[in-house]
């Protein structure tokens, strides 16, 4: 039984540098003949790219939702949510009825400094407190600004895209 090999092909020193220039080279004169056409990027500041509907952008709060049962910061890598709260008594609705304890939201902060944007926090929510925002649009001068409270967490929620139809 006998075995062929293939015929080998001759290498040129420098063949795979040629080869990137030739695409390089390509590239350019394609652009330039057909503008706009085959752009993969987009000039930032003037022209703003849409993101998808699902995108995650920053990190939006209900506080309505939030119970404070802290699974978000016991569960984030980064530790960079701090939330605080205390427990309040509510009257019972009928006469002789018992007191209702109810949490009660007083601080909750995320350091975007520190945030890596995994989604843990969200996904970990047992209440749909934490929705994912599309928008990407808040760098800040100073460090210490990236720390958003619980009232600008809030405002991110206008924001937060309705949740897809469900397929039949």
């Amino acid at each position: 039984m006998t075995t062929t090999t293939p015929a080998k092909r001759r290498v040129f020193p420098g063949m795979g540098m040629v080869k990137g220039l030739w695409v390089t080279i390509y590239t350019m004169f394609r652009t330039i003949f057909r503008p706009g056409k085959y752009l993969a990027t987009v000039n930032y500041p003037k022209v703003k790219e849409t993101p998808v509907p699902r995108a995650r952008g920053v990190i939006a709060l209900d506080q309505e939702a939030c119970t404070v049962c802290m699974l978000c910061a016991r569960n984030c890598p980064d530790w960079c949510i701090y939330i605080e709260g205390h427990k309040e008594e509510q009257a019972p609705s009928t006469p002789g009825g018992r007191v209702k304890v109810r949490a009660t939201l007083d601080r909750f902060d995320i350091d975007y400094a520190l945030c890596m944007y995994c989604g843990i926090c969200v996904e970990v929510c047992p209440f749909d407190a934490l929705f994912w925002s599309p928008e990407y649009e808040y760098s800040e001068t100073h460090m210490g600004e990236m720390l958003h409270d619980m009232d600008r967490l809030q405002g991110w929620l206008e924001t937060v895209p309705p949740d897809p139809e469900l397929e039949k």
